[in-house]
């Protein structure tokens, strides 16, 4: 559960909601154009008393006459007064069924009933409206008690009589339209709040806000599959490359790429994680260590997942040897380092899978490594394994300067989330902030850049480098650990 606000909901959820909204219009406006097209007209007829001469006797007419005329209206829908209407215009239908199209209603105060009748016909309504009204009067003239003389003591005068109506009484277009998009935004707006409600995904910075005090340190759209996996050498001007130097300069402001490491002097040393597997870590890896290498900087990108080591597939490089074989003792951190790139970027793959990663990283050999890659590079970039499944990112925390959490906005759950940053803090690690990856963006928003088909003479032309043979998974989305 969150504990967002109507305005957050509101334009996290603004298009289902208006998708629903529409289909709510467009019910009325079907609705409207199936119902079948009715019409009504009213009669009205004015009941009074005969009972005398005398004030008094006008008096007592008048409020006998209230008295009675709920009992009036009623009579009106009953077989009594229905029959002969039926009987007279030769309805095919019983009196009970007419009733059902006939309403009646009294003024407030008054001794008027009126009569209302729906049909399809607006010849029709008004003729049975008339029709009711009159047998509704001999009826009660018929009913009501009789004077000395015999003479009825009610009478009725119709004062209204029904009018062929000049326009259909339904559908009503505009109500109908109206009634549909209310009931349409009202349930856009309960299915936009449920869903928020449900969701547990971590989609934004505010929700990150909500579960630590970290900062975001970038927002990572995803891209095209077709465009590789280091989108910042593939696609130098795209939103996507300019989210990663954005983090570059992020991670500088934070005093990660500074002038002094945590061992005080060398190269700076980054480790990249994630909670879950197949959140884009190597991807955010390559692509990070990418940006850095192009402001000159000597920078190594080192696979430090030994479990499912998969930089050297992002990368398009060899990687049956690497890391293990220098902690092997087996090969020298030259002979197995590899250039990549126009910009210079060093690349250590992970070399074989070792039986037992996480002694491997905690070793006095991989301490002794990363001291010796200070001395030789200004910065280090570790992809190392996910936070929940293993504890190597935990054990690799200790000898690192600062810990870069990727979270896949479409992957991993706010509770998993929280749980991987818990594990971390739990071991005290450095950890730097939150990198949000496959965020969706507004393409109007983020297209402020240069014209591809201007070739700028002091950026070399880069190749974009390919994974295996037929891997067309989307980097930023989770192809990668």
């Amino acid at each position: 559960m969150n504990t967002r606000g109507p305005l957050q909901v509101l334009r996290r959820r603004w298009i289902a909601i208006l998708g629903v909204t529409v289909v709510g219009l467009l019910g009325g406006l079907v609705y409207a154009w199936t119902a079948p097209v009715t019409y009504q007209s009213t009669a009205g007829s004015f009941f009074s008393l005969v009972s005398g001469d005398s004030a008094s006797d006008l008096v007592q007419g008048s409020t006998y006459a209230q008295n009675q005329v709920e009992s009036f209206a009623q009579l009106a829908v009953t077989p009594e007064v229905l029959q002969p209407v039926v009987d007279e215009l030769g309805l095919p239908e019983s009196p009970a069924e007419l009733a059902r199209r006939v309403e009646v209603t009294v003024p407030t105060s008054t001794v008027i009933v009126e009569v209302t009748v729906i049909d399809g016909s607006a010849e029709r309504s008004a003729t049975l409206a008339n029709a009711v009204i009159s047998s509704l009067a001999d009826v009660v003239e018929r009913i009501a008690p009789q004077d000395a003389a015999g003479n009825p003591t009610v009478v009725a005068t119709t004062v209204s009589p029904a009018e062929v109506p000049s326009g259909a009484a339904s559908p009503d277009l505009p109500l109908a339209l109206a009634a549909g998009l209310v009931a349409g935004l009202l349930a856009g707006v309960g299915l936009g709040w449920s869903r928020e409600a449900l969701d547990t995904h971590v989609r934004d910075a505010e929700v990150v806000a909500e579960l630590t005090d970290l900062p975001v340190l970038g927002n990572v759209p995803g891209w095209p599959a077709d465009t590789g996996r280091v989108v910042v050498a593939a696609a130098p001007y795209s939103q996507a490359a300019e989210s990663f130097r954005q983090l570059r300069t992020n991670l500088a402001f934070l005093r990660v790429v500074g002038d002094t490491a945590r061992d005080g002097g060398g190269a700076h040393v980054v480790a990249v994680t994630s909670s879950l597997s197949g959140e884009g870590k190597s991807t955010v890896s390559a692509n990070l260590a990418t940006t850095l290498a192009e402001t000159g900087a000597r920078v190594l990108l080192v696979d430090a997942d030994l479990r499912r080591p998969t930089v050297a597939d992002v990368l398009g490089i060899e990687g049956a040897v690497g890391l293990t074989t220098v902690l092997a003792g087996h090969a020298d951190v030259d002979d197995v380092v590899q250039e990549w790139g126009g910009a210079g970027l060093s690349v250590l793959p992970s070399g074989p899978v070792p039986p037992n990663p996480a002694e491997l990283l905690s070793s006095p050999a991989m301490r002794s490594l990363l001291a010796d890659l200070r001395t030789r590079y200004d910065h280090v970039v570790v992809d190392t394994t996910p936070v929940l499944p293993v504890a190597d990112a935990s054990v690799l925390s200790r000898v690192v300067d600062g810990v870069v959490v990727v979270a896949d906005v479409r992957r991993v759950r706010r509770r998993q989330l929280s749980q991987g940053l818990g594990d971390l803090a739990q071991v005290s690690a450095p950890v730097l902030g939150v990198v949000l990856n496959r965020v969706r963006r507004d393409e109007e928003s983020y297209t402020y850049g240069r014209s591809e088909s201007v070739a700028d003479p002091a950026v070399p032309d880069v190749p974009a480098p390919r994974g295996r043979s037929g891997d067309t998974r989307t980097a930023g989305a989770p192809p990668v650990g």
